[in-house]
């Protein structure tokens, strides 16, 4: 085996150019390791990963076009054994989930990625998962939690101020309807009230603005 064959080969995929030369920076001064190719949307992230087929691949989740998910879904789709790492800012339980159904094997916050990113990556080549510990905690928590996809809804027409009337009509249900989705709502994010439950699901990155 030759050195070039061992190495890790990486892509890395963010629409900030100093995020990705931090990370260029960190990965190629590793003996294991090199940075094939890098991209700065979605759909570039797809198509340099059929150019490139790395190792592992470093996923942000805000993206111009499609996001980090939507990339990650459709790259797992053609390439099941695709090794990706979501590397966002956003620690929300919510989106952790989505991330990890949508294909993802590990996800790391930026703000870890000099103490964690060289660690994760070599433990998710070799065939691993990793989830910080504080987000499985999170994760945990709040499976009994989970809002379903019409209170989702409602959560989020909340957010944009619509009062119940609006929303029934929007959603094509009656009002009372309504009143009984929110209610379940602040029950399951143990909400104080309408305001405190759009911040949870904010937060929890259930829904976003």
């Amino acid at each position: 085996m030759t050195v070039e064959t061992s190495l890790i080969r990486i892509l890395t995929v963010d629409d900030h150019p100093l995020l990705r030369r931090g990370i260029a920076a960190l990965v190629n001064v590793e003996d294991d390791m090199k940075l094939v190719a890098e991209a700065s949307t979605g759909e570039e992230a797809i198509e340099k990963f059929r150019l490139h087929r790395p190792d592992v691949t470093l996923m942000d989740i805000q993206l111009p076009g499609l996001n980090g998910i939507q990339s990650i879904s459709q790259i797992h789709k053609e390439f099941p054994g695709a090794k990706i790492i979501v590397l966002t800012t956003y620690s929300g339980d919510a989106q952790v989930v989505r991330a990890i159904k949508a294909g993802a094997r590990a996800y790391l916050l930026k703000r870890q990625v000099h103490r964690e990113l060289l660690e994760t990556i070599r433990a998710v080549h070799a065939g691993h998962r990793r989830i910080p510990q504080e987000l499985a905690v999170e994760i945990i928590n709040s499976l009994r939690e989970d809002l379903t996809p019409r209170e989702v809804d409602v959560l989020r027409l909340i957010a944009d101020g619509n009062a119940n009337k609006a929303i029934a009509s929007q959603l094509s249900i009656g009002e009372a309807s309504v009143k009984s989705h929110v209610a379940n709502i602040l029950a399951k994010l143990d909400a104080k009230d309408r305001a405190h439950a759009v911040t949870i699901g904010l937060r929890r990155g259930i829904i976003e603005l």
